[in-house]
Formats: C-alpha cells, sequence, structure tokens
C-alpha cells in the first residue's frame, strides 16, 4: 500500500497551561498553549520536511477546536481527529521551577483524550503510515487503552513500524504498579523507544543506565533504544553491540523544559526515517543524537512547544 504519512500518532491532544508572568494584582497569568506529546513530536517532524497524522480525541468545546485548527495550520493530519460532545478537552497546568523543571496538575477525570474508542481508529490511516508512534497517555484509563492496542494491531497487520515514549506522568495513573506494566507492555509491541533514564530506573529499578537497558533486552529484543538525561545529553543503545552518549547543548536563556523530551524523539524518528533501523553504525548514532539533542536544547528557551518547534536551519546553526 502507497504510504501517504511518514508518521502518524495516537494519543493525547490538550491545552499546555503555562506561567506567563503576573497580574498588576500579583496573580500568576496562565498562557493556553497547545500541547501533548504526540502532536509536540508530529510538529517537529513537519519541520523537518515529514508527512504526519494524529489519530485522538479532543472535546467539542473552545479549547477543542483551537487544537484542531492549531493542527490543520501545521499541516498535521486530522482525518481521525473527533471532537466529544459530552466530554471536555484535557488540561494541564504547568508549573515551572526556578532551574525551568516542571510539575504537572491534570484536569483529565475525565478528559476527552481518554475517550477515544476502538471502533474509531481508521486503520485505513495506520496502513498508509511507515511509523505509528505512541506513548502511554493513551494507555491510561479505557476505552483509549484498547483503542491504542487495536492501533498497534493494525500496525502490526500492515508491517508498519512501531516507535514509543513511555512519557511517565504519575498524577495520572491510579497506581504507579498499571504504570509499570504498560510500559511494558508498550516495550513489548516496539522497534525503538526513547525514554528518561528516570523512567529506565522506574521500571527496571537499576540505576545504572547499562544495567537498566541490559533488563529491558532482557526480556525484549528492541533494536534501538535511546535514553536521555536532561542537561547531561542522551545515550543511544543499538542492537546488542553499538553504545554512544553525546553531551547536550546547554541554552542560558532556558525558561522551562516543556516539550524537550517530544522534540528530542522526533529527532530519533526522523534519523529512523532517513536511514532505517539496519545496520546503523556508531557515527549514524552520533549524528542523530547531536542532531536531536540540538533541537530539544532549542525548545527549552520557549513557552510551550507546539507551535514553536525549531526549524531545520535553526539546529544546524546551534550544533555549528
Amino acid at each position: 500500500m502507497e504510504k501517504l504519512y511518514d508518521v502518524t500518532a495516537i494519543g493525547e491532544l490538550l491545552i499546555d497551561f503555562t506561567e506567563n508572568g503576573l497580574s498588576p494584582q500579583g496573580n500568576p497569568l496562565l498562557e493556553a498553549n497547545p500541547g501533548g506529546a504526540p502532536c509536540n513530536v508530529l510538529a517537529m517532524l513537519n519541520n523537518l520536511g515529514k508527512k504526519t497524522s494524529f489519530i485522538g480525541k479532543v472535546g467539542d468545546d473552545q479549547f477543542g477546536r483551537t487544537l484542531k485548527s492549531t493542527l490543520v495550520e501545521l499541516g498535521i493530519g486530522t482525518d481521525n481527529l473527533l471532537l466529544d460532545k459530552v466530554v471536555h478537552t484535557t488540561l494541564a497546568f504547568v508549573h515551572t521551577a526556578a532551574d525551568g523543571d516542571r510539575d504537572f496538575s491534570f484536569y483529565r477525570k475525565p478528559g476527552a483524550d481518554m475517550m477515544l474508542k476502538e471502533d474509531e481508529v481508521q486503520e485505513e490511516i495506520i496502513a498508509k503510515s511507515r511509523i505509528l508512534h505512541f506513548g502511554t497517555l493513551s494507555l491510561t484509563d479505557e476505552p483509549v487503552r484498547s483503542a491504542t492496542k487495536k492501533a498497534l494491531e493494525y500496525a502490526g497487520k500492515h508491517g508498519v513500524t512501531v516507535t514509543f515514549d513511555p512519557n511517565l506522568r504519575p498524577p495520572l495513573w491510579n497506581n504507579l504498579q498499571d504504570a509499570k506494566e504498560q510500559i511494558w507492555f508498550g516495550l513489548s509491541r516496539c522497534s525503538a523507544v526513547k525514554m528518561s533514564e528516570e523512567e529506565l530506573e522506574f521500571i527496571t529499578g537499576e540505576r545504572s543506565l547499562d544495567r537498566g537497558v541490559e533488563a529491558v533486552r532482557n526480556r525484549f529484543d528492541i533494536p534501538l533504544i535511546c535514553i536521555t538525561m536532561g542537561k547531561k545529553g542522551s545515550r543511544a543503545y543499538y542492537k546488542d553491540h553499538v553504545f554512544v552518549e553525546k553531551a547536550g547543548f546547554v541554552q542560558e536563556h532556558t525558561i522551562e523544559t516543556t516539550g524537550a523530551g517530544d522534540t528530542f524523539c522526533a529527532g530519533m524518528l526522523n534519523f529512523i526515517l532517513d536511514h532505517g533501523l539496519e545496520d546503523l553504525t556508531e557515527q549514524d548514532l552520533a549524528k542523530m543524537l547531536t542532531f536531536a539533542n540540538a533541537a530539544a536544547s532549542i525548545i527549552t528557551t520557549r513557552k510551550g512547544a507546539l507551535r514553536v518547534m525549531p526549524t531545520v536551519e535553526e539546529v544546524k546553526a546551534l550544533m555549528g
């Protein structure tokens, strides 16, 4: 079947309320930024010249309609984006610490992104994609958990490469044991994964990255495992014999880290689209990590993520 899309992602599309100064009365001002990890990834891929589509659900409300029009404006396919007439769009409030790190409060009990049903997932869109990308926010609850599993089933049926980002948000889980089980489920279905060092330790109990990756590999044969380490940079583990680490690009103007992991993830997916997952060398992986690290570092200097992803020129300029 002809591939119309480079990457289709399934999951959450929401509003990130981020702090943006104080009012004259001294109250925090919040800016409504379009967000959600899967679409952040797609927005960056579009900037890299790739064709993308999104599968998910938002509320048929002011925020949901804004989100849909944002995706249209960015060139992300919305043929499988539904508007829920009953449940409102999910909202996330992002509290930023002095060092740019974040804490999240979610309004999602329920949120429209949780309401996607398996019979609403369009098989044809997945069949026409080269990669299907997903995270764990669409595995927290039913019916979207079953919808995600149906999407993965379609990917398997049509030979579509599957990539995964756990993107652990503890407040959204009823219990962390369930989170752990669903991350392992995600790992059982993917050919490439991007996770943070904290997520790797969470599922394996290993503080050493090497031992953590070994624990994952002992269970599932995932060709490419990328671990992000914040300011310290990132690592790539390829099959059982290639390991590369590249330092991060530290910005003096970092304001918040929202979207950094998603921007990195887009760099990884872009590399897979251009090079595949066969016979990768240390040089290949070093190039991939350097580009992804640079792109991720640029997004930390901007408010929000979805609308302000860096261009190829900006990333190359930072790489020097």
